[in-house]
């Protein structure tokens, strides 16, 4: 990095690691840099699974109708820089020194230091602001309600992925208490959206829209009908999407969803920008095919739904090749769920560990998947080939070697393994 300071490892210092959920520090910390985030038009993403799609398709839309956009998002994928965008381009070296030096010089006189998230908050909306965004698409750390992003006080759109049960030390037990907490970010004057829900967490966000004051507009899983290569929904049809998951078209749908409560605010976006936006947004890390000889598909699912949806994108994308898996997990995770929802699927898996404090050991995977196979069948147990690696890259050489040149390999588990995963693949 350019001189003495290095942003990054001043953001990821250890002593600041720890999750500490409230608004208190942030809000200080954005008053002190005189609240440069008021200054833009924001569109605030939370849910479970499909945020970060989601915060994609709505970015390159608003890209495409001509708004100079910044996205932010969480984990990053493939290298620190990537969670802060503006029009598609990760914030520069230079840029991410400039702007971190300035939050720092407040961060440091507080009596309680910031978070490392809330630390990255504040650098990506300062960022943006100083960019001369018009908008800014923030996708939501963690929860919502204590979430540092929730420090926007008046976002124009609100909008909610599909909740499912993640996080539950923090968030709550029940489908009624993690809703609660995604539905925190919705604020007075805002258009809401969300996809389709479980009918307790529907509830919930109903709830949360009328104490709030604020409409509801659901997509309408009924009219959406296709796949990424040629879908419709509502009005629109024959859309298509880069994206390949079976489950991106409905993230589509919950885009265009934020965009028609856009237009309907005042802003102009064209229908040509809506279709060229939705076709050329990327996502790595969410079904992505990175390699060939053998199809190597990386996806960032990390609870039991994502591990589903996996499944059938797997089913649709690849039905004639049986995959060879490539998983590592977090051990705060509901892994053992996630294996149930694809083991049916392979007859080989590599065991790695992700590179995260949290992560869970390949060995005690690799134990998992072995007694998981069990519960399922006796057949597939004495069929089961489990292997624990020593690290990434050798799990990838196994798991190619595995499949062979004509079959495919699937890496999934979490969004931390991906980057490491590229750069053993070459990518």
């Amino acid at each position: 990095m350019t001189g003495s300071f290095d942003p990054v490892a001043y953001i990821n210092e250890p002593r600041w690691r720890s999750s500490r959920l409230g608004l208190g520090r942030i809000a200080e910390l954005m008053d002190r840099l005189g609240n440069l985030q008021d200054r833009m038009h924001i569109v605030h993403v939370a849910g479970t699974n499909g945020k970060g799609s989601t915060c994609a398709f709505t970015a390159s839309i608003l890209q495409r109708a001509g708004f100079r956009t910044g996205q932010f998002s969480s984990p990053y994928i493939i290298r620190f820089e990537d969670r802060i965008r503006v029009n598609g381009t990760d914030i520069s070296e230079s840029d991410l020194l400039s702007v971190t030096l300035d939050v720092r010089t407040q961060a440091e006189k507080m009596a309680d230091h910031p978070t490392e998230f809330e630390l990255m908050t504040a650098v990506a909306l300062v960022h943006f602001a100083r960019s001369a965004c018009d908008f800014a698409v923030v996708e939501v750390g963690l929860g919502g309600r204590l979430d540092s992003t929730n420090v926007i006080a008046a976002p124009e759109v609100c909008a909610i992925a599909p909740i499912s049960f993640d996080h539950t030390a923090l968030l709550g037990t029940t489908l009624e208490e993690i809703a609660g907490e995604k539905a925190g970010i919705i604020k007075p004057g805002a258009s809401v959206v969300s996809a389709a829900q479980d009918p307790a967490a529907l509830h919930v966000i109903e709830a949360a829209c009328r104490q709030q004051g604020c409409g509801l507009s659901l997509v309408d899983r009924g009219s959406l009908q296709g796949t990424h290569a040629d879908f419709s929904y509502r009005q629109y049809r024959h859309l298509h999407i880069g994206l390949l998951g079976s489950y991106q078209p409905e993230n589509a749908a919950l885009a265009i969803e934020i965009i028609e409560q856009l237009r309907n605010r005042g802003f102009d976006i064209g229908d040509d920008a809506l279709r060229t936006g939705l076709e050329s947004a990327r996502w790595p890390g969410r079904f992505e095919v990175v390699a060939h000889d053998p199809d190597f598909v990386v996806d960032g699912g990390h609870n039991p739904q994502g591990a589903a949806v996996l499944a059938d994108s797997l089913r649709q994308n690849f039905p004639m090749k049986r995959p060879t898996f490539l998983i590592g997990v977090l051990k705060d995770k509901d892994y053992r769920h996630m294996l149930q929802a694809i083991i049916a699927l392979g007859d080989t898996f590599v065991c790695i560990e992700p590179p995260n404090p949290r992560a869970l050991p390949a060995v005690d995977l690799a134990d998992t998947v072995r007694d998981v196979a069990a519960v399922r069948s006796s057949s597939q147990k004495q069929s089961l080939k489990v292997i624990a690696a020593n690290d990434i890259s050798q799990g990838v050489a196994i798991a190619r070697e595995e499949a062979g040149k004509d079959g495919l390999v699937c890496a999934f588990g979490s969004l931390y393994s991906i980057g490491a995963i590229e750069r053993a693949l070459g990518c």
